[in-house]
């Protein structure tokens, strides 16, 4: 498949968490009440439903949120912790984030990932979706937004909410990175190849091999930063 260039405009999540917080301070919600519903808060805070659904997934991972699946008045997320300083604390991550250099930031993202590929025994629906939606791209950030979403659903099959909250920020600070690549390979064959073999790993249950899958995908996507496999 080739693509086409085009420009993401949507609102980082991270923006958006931190209207949420406000939202629900200036609520005066406390645990056990109901956040409003994903449409309501996309029309208060003015960003798209794909945003505030990222972002409630972020709050989810971070036990601040429980989403409970269906219609009605039982549907939505309920808040079941106060946020504190919790998204303070990630989103002073993403800040920290503009003064590392990409090295570093692959270094990190890469020790993420390959530790949770050591782990994961089993291909969650989300990466299924995503390898799905990469194949029906049109754009390289359409593309790489389904590329990110398939190494968060890897992270977050692993188990460790910290990890994955740390690789959401992560992965910010290399989206253009990851866009530039795209457009430099001008087609997503071989990306595609390699998101597939790390699922038939994680499928087949041969960790070994998840990891070395996901060491040359990062090696391939960011050539002049060729990650060590020696990063243990």
């Amino acid at each position: 498949m080739h693509l086409s260039g085009g420009r993401n405009t949507v609102r980082t999540f991270e923006t958006v968490l931190a209207q949420i917080e406000q939202r629900i301070a200036a609520d005066g919600l406390t645990v056990g009440d109901r956040l409003p519903g994903e449409r309501q808060l996309a029309e208060q805070l003015r960003v798209s439903r794909s945003s505030v659904r990222e972002a409630l997934r972020v709050l989810e991972t971070l036990g601040v949120v429980s989403s409970q699946v269906g219609r009605g008045p039982d549907a939505g997320a309920v808040l079941i912790s106060r946020p504190d300083g919790t998204l303070a604390d990630l989103l002073r991550l993403n800040l920290g984030l503009t003064t590392m250099s990409a090295r570093e930031v692959l270094d990190t993202r890469l020790m993420i990932e390959r530790w949770s590929a050591a782990r994961v025994t089993a291909a969650p629906a989300a990466m299924t979706e995503a390898l799905s939606a990469m194949d029906a791209a049109t754009s390289p950030e359409e593309f790489v937004t389904h590329d990110i979403a398939f190494h968060v659903a890897l992270t977050d099959a692993a188990g460790n909410r910290l990890l994955s909250a740390v690789l959401r920020a992560l992965r910010d600070a290399l989206v253009s990175n990851a866009v530039e690549a795209v457009r430099r390979l001008g087609h997503t064959g071989d990306l595609q190849a390699d998101h597939r073999r790390i699922h038939r790993a994680i499928e087949a249950g041969d960790a070994a091999e998840a990891v070395e899958a996901v060491t040359a995908h990062l090696a391939r996507a960011y050539p002049g930063l060729s990650p060590s496999h020696n990063v243990f």
